[in-house]
């Protein structure tokens, strides 16, 4: 369980990261998010903290329940493409984790 709970961390660490990476580089926020991004956020992590699955949560990519409204949807997708490739330089342990995550979550439940 404990990792579980270290992997819900870094996804909220990860998720916050990738938000100020882009806030920076789309709305020139250098030191915090603007208010749009901020909101994001907060409805991200919260979605991550209310989480239908809780410990075992997958990531989102892999998840068959869409939480998320479909314009914060559609923003979140709009991040994650700038961010994600930005993450392995800019923050590799997060974006390789974010990996490892998603390829365990995958064998986890192959059938």
């Amino acid at each position: 369980m404990n990792n579980n709970k270290n992997r819900l961390a870094r996804e909220r660490k990860t998720i916050e990261v990738m938000l100020k990476m882009y806030c920076k580089n789309h709305h020139y926020n250098e030191f915090e998010l603007c208010e749009d991004c901020n909101l994001l956020l907060k409805y991200a992590l919260n979605k991550i903290d209310k989480c239908v699955f809780g410990q075992q949560k997958p990531v989102c990519s892999e998840c068959k329940i869409h939480c998320y409204a479909k314009e914060m949807r559609n923003k979140i997708k709009e991040i994650m493409r700038y961010s994600g490739p930005r993450m392995l330089l800019n923050h590799p342990y997060l974006a390789i984790m974010h990996i490892v995550d998603k390829r365990n979550h995958k064998n986890k439940y192959k059938n």
